[in-house]
C-alpha cells in the first residue's frame, strides 16, 4: 500500500513547474554571461528530463550532451541519451570512458564502490572540460530524493553550477515526464547510476521511492518527527527511521568543506 501522502506529491501543476524552471535557467545562464549548458546524458529520467528542460528555456543551440558509456553501462541507455539528443536536435559527443577507467586501474587497488564513484567524477571532469572550453555551465540531473538522502558521488554527479529539478522529488520527476512527453521507455526504467553491473538505485538503497519521498516530505519538508511521521503514513518507523540516518549519514555532501574556526 503506498503512503496517502505520495498522492499530495504527484498532485502538482507540472506545467507552472515546467514554465517556472526554464524561466530559471534562462535567468541565470543570462545573470552568469554564460553562452549555454553542458548536461551528461545517461539516457535515464533525471537527464532526459533536464535536457528538455534546458533545450525549452535556451534552444537546442546552447545545449551540449555528453554521452559517456562505460564498460557498465546497458547499450539500452546509451541508444536512450543519443535518440532523445537527436529528438531534441541537440550537439552531442559520445566519449567511452573505460580506457580512462583502466589507466586509473592499472595503479590503484580494485574496489566496487570506490571505482563507481571514481567514474561518476570522470564524467563530472569531462563536463567541466567541456563547460570550460566552450564558457558553458554544467547543468545537473540529481533529484531532491537523490541530494536529500546522499544517493550521489561527491564530486561527481552531485557537482554542477545549476540544479534544475533539485527541488523536485524522484516521483515528481517521474510525473513532470510524463507532462513533458519523455519516451515512455525512459519514463518507465528503473533509476540507476549504472556504476557496476545490475545496478539498481532502489535495490542498492533498500527501499523504493514510492515510500522514501513521503517519509522525505514530513522529515524535510514539513519537519515532524520520525514517529508521528510513521503514523500520518502508515509506514513502519524502522522505514522513517532509516530515511532519517540516510539524511543524517549524508549532511557532509550537502555542506562546503568544513573549515577550522581560529
Amino acid at each position: 500500500m503506498k503512503p496517502r501522502t505520495l498522492e499530495e506529491l504527484l498532485c502538482q501543476d507540472y506545467n507552472k513547474i515546467s514554465n517556472k524552471i526554464e524561466k530559471f535557467l534562462s535567468a541565470y545562464i543570462s545573470k552568469s554571461s554564460a553562452k549555454g549548458l553542458v548536461i551528461g546524458l545517461s539516457g535515464g529520467l533525471d537527464s532526459s528530463v533536464v535536457m528538455k528542460l534546458s533545450v525549452s528555456a535556451l534552444g537546442q543551440s546552447k545545449v551540449l550532451g555528453l554521452v559517456m558509456p562505460s564498460d557498465t553501462t546497458p547499450r539500452e541507455d546509451t541508444d536512450h541519451a543519443i535518440d532523445m539528443a537527436r529528438a531534441l536536435r541537440i550537439r552531442y559527443h559520445l566519449i567511452d570512458i573505460y580506457p580512462i577507467i583502466q589507466k586509473f586501474e592499472e595503479i590503484l587497488p580494485a574496489a566496487k564502490e570506490a571505482r563507481g564513484n571514481l567514474m561518476a567524477r570522470i564524467r563530472m571532469s569531462l563536463l567541466y572540460y567541456h563547460a570550460g572550453i566552450r564558457g558553458y555551465l554544467v547543468v545537473g540531473t540529481s533529484d531532491k530524493s537523490e541530494v536529500q538522502i546522499g544517493y550521489f558521488s561527491k564530486f561527481g554527479d552531485g557537482a554542477a553550477d545549476i540544479m534544475p529539478i533539485a527541488t523536485l522529488y524522484k516521483t515528481q520527476v517521474r510525473a513532470l515526464a510524463q507532462y513533458l512527453g519523455i519516451p515512455v521507455a525512459i519514463v518507465q526504467k528503473k533509476s540507476s547510476p549504472r556504476l557496476w553491473e545490475n545496478h539498481l538505485a532502489e535495490d542498492e538503497i533498500g527501499m523504493d521511492y514510492a515510500l522514501i519521498d513521503p517519509i522525505l516530505h514530513l522529515l524535510v519538508d514539513k519537519k515532524i518527527q520520525p514517529k508521528y511521521a510513521a503514523r500520518k503514513l502508515g509506514v513502519s518507523v524502522k522505514d522513517v527511521n532509516k530515511v532519517q540516518y540516510m539524511i543524517e549519514k549524508s549532511m557532509h555532501k550537502r555542506r562546503p568543506a568544513a573549515i577550522v574556526a581560529l
